[in-house]
């Protein structure tokens, strides 16, 4: 679907849409259900279980005969109503959007426009697990049928200018780049511990095995954290199989994507913050200098099994650069800056100088871990 469906739901929320019916005075005659739901372009059917759920009450019900209905100014409500669920919002979202649209009209269209963007990544990350799919089913997508790349990179750690010890910890191999963020007293043997698990994944031919093995690997950490009471981690990996990386994804550290000079995040933060960014209740240049921005939503919490990780997909080439980093670095450096460092050198290892000296030059308050790979043909 294109953005046209997103674009006039938002136009809606802000009124601007055409064709919407403008109040009426009191006293007009009432809608039938049947009146009204040609009027909105939802069934009688739809309206019956809306006002169950009370995401749209009719104006009155007959007391006698139950009867159904609505006042001409209901219209306009139940048109992005209608459209919302065109664009296939769930119902529990939609009564959200419509109780933001009433106090905050900007804020809902805000809202629309992150739910609209979470649907295309999504489907961004299902369209290169149906890829894979379609290879397997084939019988293709092996070494011999697809561009055989690996990883050429480094991972480095800087303890930053404020902590006095070190919780992060970074991977780098041929085939997968992985960095922790360790937090609590027992903080860097969580990292540790979680990066070791992933390290140990075996290398995927097809992007469907490697969800499955990284799925396997995020447990494998949740189980290594369990019992490290008051502490736990972030992990982010990233697993090349085939011409395609595997982003599996907990907590607020992030994977990049960097191509022709333009960086691309590939992972969403787990944070309180991002929620709000994602609701439409916080504009996204606000975020960053949010104190509560560290407050976390999912991590592997050292009470065993952790969530289960966001696991995208993505399509690439020879010569992209792929970062990882804690946000010892994200939260203090800008995209521009980070893609400016990330290609300043051929050297993998020097770069990731650069991305280091970076965090330093804004006052280090956290520890840095990070993972820096080119993805070479061989």
């Amino acid at each position: 679907m294109s953005d046209t469906a997103s674009d006039m739901a938002s136009d809606m929320v802000s009124g601007t849409a055409s064709g919407t019916t403008s109040d009426t005075a009191s006293g007009t005659t009432p809608l039938t259900i049947g009146d009204f739901a040609r009027a909105t372009g939802l069934s009688a059917k739809a309206l019956r279980r809306y006002d169950e759920l009370g995401l749209l009450r009719p104006d009155r019900v007959d007391p006698y005969t139950g009867y159904r209905y609505y006042a001409e100014t209901q219209t306009d409500e139940a048109r992005l109503i209608a459209w919302l669920r065109r664009i296939g919002m769930p119902l529990a979202e939609v009564g959200r959007v419509c109780a933001l649209h009433a106090r905050d009209p900007a804020g809902a269209a805000r809202a629309i426009r992150a739910y609209w963007a979470s649907v295309e990544a999504e489907t961004s990350a299902r369209r290169g697990l149906a890829a894979s799919l379609v290879e397997r089913v084939k019988g293709t997508g092996t070494a011999m049928n697809a561009p055989s790349y690996v990883l050429t990179g480094t991972a480095l750690l800087d303890r930053g200018l404020v902590r006095t010890a070190q919780q992060d910890a970074a991977h780098a191999s041929p085939r997968l780049v992985a960095v922790a963020d360790g937090y609590g007293p027992e903080g860097g043997p969580a990292a540790r511990a979680a990066v070791a698990e992933l390290a140990a994944v075996p290398a995927p031919e097809r992007a469907g095995d490697g969800v499955n093995a990284l799925e396997d690997a995020f447990r494998a950490a949740g189980d290594a954290v369990a019992g490290l009471a008051g502490s736990g981690t972030t992990l982010t990996a990233a697993l090349l199989a085939g011409p395609r990386l595997v982003v599996a994804h907990l907590g607020d550290s992030r994977a990049y994507l960097l191509r022709d000079g333009r960086l691309r995040r590939l992972t969403r933060d787990d944070t309180v913050v991002q929620a709000l960014v994602d609701a439409g209740e916080l504009a996204p240049e606000e975020a960053a200098g949010r104190p509560d921005r560290v407050l976390l939503l999912k991590a592997l919490d050292g009470g065993g099994a952790g969530p289960a990780p966001a696991l995208t997909v993505h399509d690439v080439r020879a010569g992209d650069r792929v970062l990882l980093c804690t946000d010892g670095l994200s939260g203090v450096v800008g995209e521009d800056e980070l893609a400016r460092a990330a290609e300043e050198s051929a050297a993998e290892a020097a770069a990731g100088r650069a991305l280091l000296a970076l965090a330093r030059a804004e006052g280090a308050p956290d520890n840095v871990g990070l993972a820096l790979a080119t993805v070479t043909a061989t």
